[in-house]
């Protein structure tokens, strides 16, 4: 029988209230302010020469856009923060429905003039610099949420049934495959990614990951030896990948270029602002490959750092999880640590060549004014979480 939680809307019985006067994880936001705020120099000195070539000699260009929502989302996470998170389940089914609504919606937009042939952004035609918004962001916490939510709810039936899990495997799905639908392979894997872990953390019969990892194995062995069964530009992307002597000033440039970048940072690198490559050889430093822009000017000692701070934070979260009072704060916060830790790895993993080449930023550090919205406000949830957390405080 499902757990019967209480609802927030309940005030009189449940006492829940709006705001949470508890202490925040400082610990926890300290790391997040340093990441963030070293994010901010590395996308600067990475940006500089191309928003200099791009935008009229404004070498401030993205750094300035960066910045200003940076600040606004300090603003959004701490205002989150102090949201009860109780609150957040009367949120997620509507976040999850106009989730889905968005990637729709996205896939009749006109091409922009720069991507044709992939929808992923939300914009509005025919308005000159208009922002552009990735609805693949919100899906990923929606998806996070939903789980939490429902997980709470039928714990015992996802522990005790073979087939509970269906609900959260159809909803990954739907969300996979819209957004696969916007030629948005690496979305679509790390969604996947992020259904399969809260289903295991939710306590999914074991067996069926057993299957899973033998289904994965078999479907990563037929894309490789078949990549054209996948659409054309990530078949191209595969075989790319595969060979590395293929199309050395074409498809793989971008590629080829973060590898010299890297290399040639050595232990200690070039020196903060130094970078060679970031001057129109890798493409979009302020992007994707922006973490070979801090390899190269910070060294693999640099680089070692800054994926240590991600751990930590990772560990943190997990810590925060592991004390929170409640199975959806718990599954919450582990969601949104595990999808970040996924996200670096991902990205990490593209920048040298150790997987294919996809458009996947690396929190904190890739330009994307709304993506850093999204993501700091769903660190306000796991401070939101701390602050009730029986974690040990610093």
């Amino acid at each position: 029988m499902a757990e019967k939680t209480k609802s927030p809307l309940k005030k009189k019985k449940s006492g829940l209230g709006l705001f949470n006067t508890g202490a925040v994880d400082l610990y926890f936001l300290i790391l997040v302010l340093i990441l963030l705020a070293v994010g901010l120099v590395m996308l600067f000195s990475a940006s500089y020469p191309y928003a200099y070539y791009n935008n009229d000699g404004d070498s401030l260009y993205y750094f300035r856009k960066q910045l200003m929502f940076a600040v606004s989302g300090i603003v959004i996470m701490m205002i989150v923060s102090k949201v009860k998170y109780g609150w957040f389940k009367v949120l997620t089914y509507p976040l999850l429905i106009l989730t889905v609504i968005l990637l729709v919606v996205v896939l009749f937009l006109p091409d922009l003039p720069d991507t044709p042939g992939f929808k992923r952004w939300l914009y509005i035609p025919g308005m000159a610099g208009s922002p552009t918004f990735q609805p693949s962001e919100l899906a990923k916490i929606a998806l996070v949420m939903f789980c939490a939510v429902k997980m709470e709810q039928n714990h015992k039936k996802l522990v005790e049934k073979p087939f509970a899990f269906w609900p959260y495997a159809l909803v990954t799905l739907i969300l996979a495959g819209l957004i696969y639908l916007e030629n948005h392979v690496s979305g679509t894997v790390l969604i996947l990614m992020i259904g399969i872990v809260m289903m295991y953390l939710g306590g999914t019969k074991r067996y069926w990951f057993v299957l899973g990892i033998v289904a994965i194995v078999a479907v990563v062995a037929l894309v490789l030896i078949k990549p054209d069964i996948l659409p054309e530009h990530a078949a191209q992307r595969i075989t790319l990948w595969l060979d590395k002597e293929a199309e050395p000033t074409k498809g793989r440039w971008q590629t080829n270029q973060s590898l010299y970048a890297i290399s040639s940072g050595g232990l200690f690198g070039v020196g903060l602002g130094q970078s060679k490559q970031k001057h129109l050889y890798v493409s979009e430093p302020q992007n994707d490959f922006i973490f070979s822009i801090v390899c190269e000017e910070l060294g693999l000692f640099g680089a070692c750092v800054i994926i240590i701070l991600f751990v930590l934070l990772i560990a943190r979260g997990v810590a925060i999880a592991l004390k929170a009072k409640d199975r959806f704060g718990s599954l919450l916060v582990l969601g949104v640590v595990f999808h970040i830790g996924m996200q670096v790895a991902l990205n990490i993993g593209v920048v040298t060549d150790f997987l294919p080449n996809t458009g996947i930023s690396l929190p904190f550090f890739s330009y994307g004014g709304t993506a850093l919205w999204v993501l700091l406000a769903e660190l306000g949830m796991v401070l939101s979480v701390s602050r009730s957390s029986s974690v040990k405080k610093v």
